[in-house]
């Protein structure tokens, strides 16, 4: 821990560049100037230039032809990883009885995952926590099946769905909804209700589609304006 507990410079210019861009402080169309930035944040342009350049990482930051510029979501393409989410979330269900499950389902780990969602139901977790908590949740449940292929595949999706997931932040009402329905696949899946754990899922999938859907069409309806201003 840094001396004192202070927060390095370049640790609290990252979080607070990362904030305001999941709070749509910056428009798409709006280039993440270093200079600009240095100016906002009140610091020198060297803790702003590792700060883009860790968001950048995140895929929270694009880099452009004049240079870089929020996340710009692409609905098309978000559609098709939801889509690609069912198809392999499904997948890691059905595999329950069937010969293709081999190892079988891991009942183990759908056993520490429920224990884990009851706490998070006792003592609710932030909205950021809660994105990680959601992709290991499903992660897991994927691994448990027995394929490891559907599981990395998996992982691979939540990495390109992440940036625009993280900027649609939960509120408390959908962290109580998510947590509920985590623990009704998995008492399904312990219970050997494979085809209601299914409905659950697949329905679970659809609504956080539908709310990450909404949050990028915002953010292209916001791009739009900006670009009518400017022109």
């Amino acid at each position: 821990m840094p001396h004192g507990g202070r927060i390095p410079l370049r640790e609290r210019v990252y979080h607070s560049l990362r904030r305001d861009l999941a709070a749509g402080v910056f428009v798409p169309t709006e280039r993440l100037g270093e200079e600009r930035l240095a100016d906002i944040y009140g610091v020198s342009r060297t803790p702003v230039r590792e700060a883009l350049a860790r968001l950048q990482a995140d895929g929270l930051v694009e880099r452009r032809s004049d240079g870089l510029h929020p996340y710009r979501p692409r609905l098309d393409e978000l559609g098709h990883l939801y889509e690609l989410r069912i198809v392999l979330e499904a997948r890691g269900i059905q595999r329950v009885g069937t010969e293709d499950a081999s190892p079988a389902h891991d009942l183990d780990l759908i056993r520490a995952e429920l224990e884990t969602w009851h706490a998070l139901r006792a003592n609710p977790p932030e909205p950021g926590p809660a994105l990680v908590a959601d992709e290991h949740f499903h992660t897991t449940l994927l691994a448990a099946a027995g394929n490891t292929a559907l599981a990395e595949a998996l992982a691979a999706v939540h990495t390109r769905v992440r940036p625009v997931r993280t900027l649609d932040v939960p509120t408390p009402e959908r962290i109580a909804t998510m947590t509920t329905e985590h623990i009704a696949i998995a008492e399904q899946l312990l219970s050997g209700n494979a085809k209601g754990a299914m409905h659950t899922l697949i329905t679970h999938i659809d609504i956080s589609r539908a709310h990450v859907l909404a949050r990028t069409q915002r953010a292209l309806e916001l791009t739009k304006l900006a670009r009518a201003v400017r022109d």
